[in-house]
């Protein structure tokens, strides 16, 4: 499905893995989610006159969409990582209001998510490494579920603990040894 409009072209790009628990009837539900999404954020670029093509993907029970342009795109205009995340709020709360139902959607611009993995790397990495030295726990700073998750995973993989403590904004993960 391709839709065209001035400034955006959203191409949809639809990988279904089905992971465990996945039925056909939510992949369906995440489509349909990944669709108002990117509605909705077509408009917002519309509105502030931005170049982008918007990819919607399912994958691990989640829609993820990216807006992604050429080099010398405004596009970075709102690639910022908090600005990033402000609109997937944004978002969020658009597909909520249309579905009635709670929304997990991922939002990637000019590919921030992926800079800010990797930057969480670099830094739980350098912890890791503090943890080890010391045998000490090391608090991280409060990041959102989704960072959190992603933390979680590094720390898992390099044979150390972690634990999340700490509600709402001031969720963070705790490093320990094993």
């Amino acid at each position: 499905m391709t839709k065209k409009t001035e400034t955006t072209e959203v191409v949809e790009t639809v990988e279904v893995i089905e992971a465990e628990g996945e039925t056909k009837d939510s992949v369906k539900a995440l489509e349909e989610e990944g669709d108002i999404a990117a509605d909705y954020l077509e408009e917002l670029l519309d509105i502030f006159d931005l170049d982008g093509d918007i990819d919607i993907d399912v994958r691990q029970g989640r829609a993820y969409l990216e807006i992604t342009a050429n080099a010398d795109s405004n596009l970075r205009v709102i690639s910022d990582p908090e600005t990033v995340e402000a609109l997937q709020e944004l978002t969020r709360l658009a597909v909520q209001v249309k579905t009635n139902s709670f929304s997990r959607l991922i939002l990637d611009v000019g590919g921030s998510r992926q800079a800010r993995v990797d930057e969480l790397t670099r830094i739980v990495n350098k912890l890791i490494a503090k943890v080890k030295d010391s045998g000490e726990a090391v608090p991280m700073k409060p990041m959102s579920s989704y960072e959190r998750k992603i933390v979680h995973d590094i720390i898992s993989e390099a044979g150390l603990v972690s634990e999340s403590e700490g509600e709402g904004r001031d969720r963070h993960i705790v490093i320990k040894p094993a």
